[in-house]
């Protein structure tokens, strides 16, 4: 054998070795590579679910004082969970809880639930601890049930959030029904408790303890429905924000946050807040983030809010309308500075009652329709700028500074009291009703205080007898009743 050949033999051996090992090497590195884009396309986005883009370019910093960071995996809190894979196959899951951070136990648990099953939240020892990161359709109950009406017992905590991070995260276009839950959030920094992104998602029987810098709620589009909830929002945001969202509420109370709802309906959406309190905490005027009942802000598509029985108390402004058609009916908002107030839209507002410490309905434009309604306490009814049209009519007013009798002279300095009234208004005499006290004002432990305007000797007055000097002064004399008293009893009979 010649080197040539040799030499050959050598490259055509290394070639065939170099050929083997690839053959047996292939199919881990296409292993690998499977995995990695399996892993890349299912990993949630948790970014856009915890800091979703606004659809309301309007409300971005407009109430808010700090800047909202971008959360995402480097959030502050317990490790992440990692991602929820669809797939599980268990119709009914049962977590059993006792008080367990960092074992995973609940994100595990909705990893194990199939599509449209059910989670089972079994928080007897203590606080089921844990992020329900949900992307399928889901139902969640906590066994031990709850009853709003027993709230101030401090009703048992079915799941308590992680520090800084929420409660629960829905991803797009999944519905999640929860019911007989307890959420609690007592770290959450700049997360909300419940976050969903064009998510349904559907409330009953459910109570929240949030303390941090956000909403107690935040959807940005999709839907929520919630009834029969109490929501203890410890924070400078609104309680619940929806944003381009359709969302009813019914029998809520919402109380501890600086401002009660924040909604942006979308193009032919309604909001429904029907039988919901809304108890403010009395902050000045000037002190950070403006405090409002309910602020409706205008979307980019003309949506509709409707409020009817409910009550929204201790707040600088009641209801804020920004834009939107908004309709109010007998709904009750006292111990504001401003009751209603219109910057754009329209507004319906009818058979409700009013206290506040200056104006009713004030309207800077768009127009407003203001009928059978009370009004107390104000020091203006109705205050409309150049650019708003107001129609206003058959509403009633107790009002200590509006309503002070005027007198006029009927009879050699003898005179009779009068009362005038305003566009669309007028006064009532006599002391503001005490069982109306007692719906509203005594929800902030406020002492009653008669709104309405007593004139001296009136009811003496009224049966015939006496009349008033120019000063206003009750005279009294029952030598002459009725008429008489104008002519000293020398009227023709």
């Amino acid at each position: 054998m010649t080197r040539r050949t040799l030499r050959h033999g050598l490259v055509a051996a290394s070639a065939l070795m170099a050929a083997g090992l690839g053959v047996s090497l292939a199919p881990e590195t296409a292993a690998a590579q499977d995995a990695a884009r399996v892993e890349s396309t299912t990993r949630p986005n948790f970014g856009i679910l915890l800091d979703p883009p606004s659809r309301s370019a309007s409300r971005r910093g407009s109430h808010r004082r700090w800047s909202r960071p971008q959360h995402g995996y480097g959030h502050p809190g317990p490790a992440y969970p990692g991602p929820i894979r669809p797939g599980g196959q268990e119709e009914v899951v049962l977590v059993d809880c006792g008080g367990n951070p960092g074992t995973g136990a609940v994100e595990d648990a909705v990893r194990r639930v199939r599509p449209g099953g059910t989670l089972i939240l079994r928080a007897r020892g203590g606080p089921c601890v844990g992020w329900l990161n949900v992307d399928k359709p889901l139902n969640i109950i906590g066994e031990g049930g709850f009853d709003p009406r027993d709230w101030d017992r401090n009703p048992a905590i079915t799941l308590q959030a992680p520090d800084g991070l929420p409660c629960m995260t829905v991803a797009a276009g999944v519905r999640v029904s929860v019911r007989d839950v307890v959420f609690t959030s007592p770290h959450a920094g700049e997360a909300a408790c419940v976050i969903g992104y064009d998510a349904q998602i559907e409330m009953n029987r459910v109570g929240f303890r949030h303390v941090g810098d956000e909403a107690a709620i935040y959807l940005d589009g999709g839907l929520l429905d919630i009834r029969n909830a109490v929501i203890d929002a410890q924070t400078v945001a609104p309680a619940i924000i929806a944003d381009g969202a359709s969302m009813t509420a019914y029998d809520m109370v919402v109380y501890g946050a600086q401002s009660g709802l924040e909604v942006t309906p979308g193009a032919g959406q309604t909001v429904t807040i029907s039988t919901t309190t809304l108890k403010g905490v009395g902050v000045p005027n000037n002190f950070g983030p403006r405090s409002i009942g309910m602020v409706v802000r205008s979307g980019r598509d003309y949506g509709r809010v409707e409020i009817t029985n409910t009550k929204i108390c201790g707040y600088v402004e009641g209801v804020a309308v920004e834009g939107a058609s908004v309709a109010i009916s007998d709904s009750n908002i006292c111990r504001t500075d401003k009751g209603v107030v219109l910057y754009n839209g329209e507004l319906t507002l009818k058979d409700s009652r009013i206290v506040a410490d200056t104006v009713g309905v004030a309207a800077a434009s768009g127009r407003a329709i203001v009928t059978d309604n009370t009004f107390a306490r104000v020091r203006e009814v109705i205050y409309a700028e150049p650019r708003a049209v107001v129609e206003a009519s058959d509403n009633l007013v107790w009002s200590q500074s509006l309503c002070r009798a005027r007198f006029r002279e009927r009879y050699r300095g003898r005179y009779e009291p009068y009362w005038t009234g305003g566009q669309g208004w007028q006064c009532a005499y006599g002391a503001y009703p005490q069982d109306w006290y007692e719906e509203d004002e005594a929800l902030l432990g406020i002492p009653y205080e008669d709104h309405g305007y007593t004139l001296g000797g009136y009811d003496d007055y009224r049966q015939g007898y006496g009349w008033y000097d120019r000063e206003g002064r009750y005279i009294q004399d029952r030598s002459y009743v009725g008429d008489d008293r104008w002519d000293d009893g020398r009227r023709r009979r």
